[in-house]
């Protein structure tokens, strides 16, 4: 049974207004004209397995009942069962009647492929090379898990489609993209990725999907001397080009940003009208809403805030996941800070923001500047961290 309709100007202002009075303010956001809360929900961790399954559908009921209205999800999350997950959550609220579907902003993600490890490259051969319906070659799948060829990137939206059961996609992210460039010159990556532009317009055209970016990890985090480099400006004029003569519908970018991952608040990696800017700065120029993921960096600063941040992050917040969320969501610009929660306690401890002003932006300037030390020492030893765990994983031993 496929549920009808998408997230419109009406229904996220009913959403709003039903939920504004336990709500600062400010808690609620605007995505054009729709009325986003400043707190998501992330289905990305945890197990392959019914338990999972159930846990990740409570928590869309839970979240949606308690004031969050923007879902993110993936195909390539849990093999699928992620996007399977969301899509009986949304149906069991809808049967509840605790919100409609036009109150709730679904996002997802397609360019890794879903499968499990080990049986990658044997299914991408089976289901798109092998076949002969695709233009598609092996030369296509990059890292063993990456691929935004045009036509890959259809067939996954319409599995994307299927499995959350849904007619449309309000957000839809190209998930990845800056892996491509291992394997692929600059040029022939920007000619691909305005392949796959091309590809999510019509699909924008046809009501499978409002608007799209790109979901990285990388690509906006890196200097422009990387491999990985991605340079927001050239790519919402890729989107320009692959819109022709109608308005694009690039609108949105999602990256991750925490008290460890702080590039986006620190790194002026952008250059926009000869003038160096964050990628949060360029987004604000460019009118593209950033959304952030990974927004308390998998709870690793429990128990590890010391009292001078504690204390400058707001004396009224009662945990180090409140802490951690509260820096995230107070970037500047920032549309919606997406966390994982599985469990009613975990929501529940969350939401406690939602009654909470984000930090004013002078405040969290003098936030940045006061702490830039610190910020930069866990950056960096969050990057040798990541060092560490691909050195292990490629010599095979236990990575934790």
């Amino acid at each position: 049974m496929i549920t009808l309709g998408k997230a419109t100007p009406q229904g996220t202002q009913r959403y709003k207004e039903k939920h504004q009075q336990n709500c600062d303010p400010n808690y609620f956001r605007n995505a054009g004209d729709l009325f986003v809360s400043s707190i998501g929900l992330g289905t990305c961790l945890g197990k392959t397995n019914e338990q999972t399954n159930t846990l990740v559908e409570n928590a869309v009921i839970e979240s949606v009942r308690r004031g969050v209205n923007l879902i993110d999800t993936a195909i390539s999350y849990r093999h699928q069962e992620g996007e399977r997950s969301v899509g009986k959550g949304i149906r069991q609220l809808l049967e509840l009647q605790v919100a409609s579907r036009d109150e709730i902003i679904v996002t997802s993600k397609g360019g890794i492929l879903p499968y499990a490890k080990g049986t990658r490259r044997k299914s991408f051969y089976q289901e798109y090379v092998k076949t002969g319906k695709y233009d598609i070659k092996m030369t296509d799948l990059i890292g063993k898990r990456y691929c935004i060829h045009p036509q890959y990137i259809q067939d996954q939206l319409n599995r994307s489609l299927t499995n959350l059961g849904l007619e449309t996609i309000d957000i839809y992210f190209i998930h990845n993209p800056e892996r491509q460039l291992f394997s692929m010159g600059r040029d022939k990556f920007y000619a691909r990725l305005k392949s796959s532009f091309e590809v999510l317009e019509k699909a924008a055209d046809a009501g499978k999907i409002s608007a799209y970016g790109i979901a990285t990890w990388e690509g906006f985090r890196s200097s422009p001397s990387s491999n990985l480099y991605l340079n927001l400006s050239k790519i919402k004029n890729l989107a320009k080009e692959a819109a022709g003569t109608k308005q694009d519908r690039f609108h949105f970018i999602q990256l991750p940003i925490n008290l460890a991952m702080s590039e986006a608040l620190l790194m002026k990696n952008q250059t926009l009208d000869g003038e160096q800017l964050t990628i949060l700065e360029a987004c604000d120029r460019l009118n593209i809403l950033p959304v952030a993921s990974k927004s308390l960096s998998q709870t690793r600063f429990v128990g590890k805030i010391s009292s001078n941040i504690t204390k400058d992050l707001g004396e009224n917040l009662q945990t180090d996941c409140q802490r951690a969320l509260q820096f995230t969501r107070s970037a500047p610009s920032l549309l919606c800070a997406l966390v994982g929660m599985k469990t009613v306690q975990h929501i529940e401890e969350n939401l406690m923001l939602k009654t909470v002003p984000t930090l004013e932006r002078k405040i969290f300037a003098d936030f940045i500047l006061t702490n830039s030390e610190w910020l930069e020492s866990i950056k960096h030893r969050n990057l040798l961290k990541g060092i560490l765990y691909n050195v292990k994983k490629s010599l095979g031993l236990k990575v934790s």
